[in-house]
């Protein structure tokens, strides 16, 4: 499949995607999303995939393109929602991880948020300053920023509006990490990753998205059934073994 509105390939086991609109620094629209749609499915169905890294050398994302939501009304600002997209990244199997260099603002934040690690470069500005247009963030935002940093910090730069460097967002706790090279960083922990069973990291994201879905203990029930699941799989003989052997296990996904 071509793509005109972002770039797509596979380094070895991690494939990379990147917004491709330089011109409006990134910004989201639909074709954008229509696009980023696409490629989770296909990635999601390649077992040759491993993790994602989503980012740039310029700009991660500022943001959705204002201009064509002037005159939107609400079923069609329904209709331009990020939502459903962003709720499919956020579900995928595989790891993902946003390299935000530049803008994160808005639906670009929104997008970094579904990832499940952020490194941003020393000039990077993040926020979510939908309320100087009137509106409120509408891909997640309030939602999964709140979860991330807690819901007073999100009020802190929901209600103002405000755009914050990468050292602050270190200390919010929004990023894991500040890199020179947030891409180059991104894929070094890709690779670290890629190397991991497959299944064990399918049942990682899925055990720590129950923690924001239910009370302790159904999370504990639901991720000793994940754990004891495992020994159903070639992986986890293949990983015990390995040990046992002394060697470096080669998982299968199986």
């Amino acid at each position: 499949m071509n793509f005109e509105k972002i770039l797509f390939s596979v380094k070895d086991k991690t494939a990379v995607i990147t917004i491709n609109r330089p011109k409006a620094l990134n910004a989201l629209n639909s074709e954008v999303i229509a696009e980023l749609d696409a490629v989770v499915q296909i990635v999601e169905a390649n077992p040759q995939i491993r993790v994602v890294v989503i980012g740039s050398d310029k700009n991660f994302a500022a943001g959705a393109d204002i201009k064509a939501m002037i005159e939107m009304n609400p079923e069609q600002a329904r209709a331009f929602g990020f939502t459903p997209t962003f709720n499919k990244l956020e579900n995928l199997s595989k790891p993902t991880i946003a390299a935000i260099s530049g803008y994160a603002l808005g639906g670009g934040l929104e997008l970094a948020l579904v990832c499940d690690l952020r490194i941003a470069a020393p000039d990077a500005k993040l926020g979510l300053p939908e309320i100087n247009l009137g509106i409120i963030p509408g891909a997640g935002g309030t939602q999964r920023l709140s979860r991330l940093i807690g819901t007073s910090r999100a009020k802190e730069l929901v209600f103002q509006g405000a755009i914050i460097d990468a050292n602050k967002a270190l200390q919010y706790g929004l990023i894991n990490e500040i890199a020179d090279n947030p891409m180059e960083a991104a894929m070094k922990h890709a690779e670290k990753i890629a190397v991991k069973a497959p299944l064990a990291l399918k049942a990682v994201k899925e055990c720590i998205a129950m923690t924001a879905k239910t009370d302790i203990r159904s999370g504990l029930e639901y991720e000793e059934v994940a754990w004891s699941r495992l020994y159903a799989t070639k992986d986890q003989k293949e990983g015990m073994r390995a040990f046992a052997e002394k060697r470096k296990p080669i998982f299968t996904g199986e």
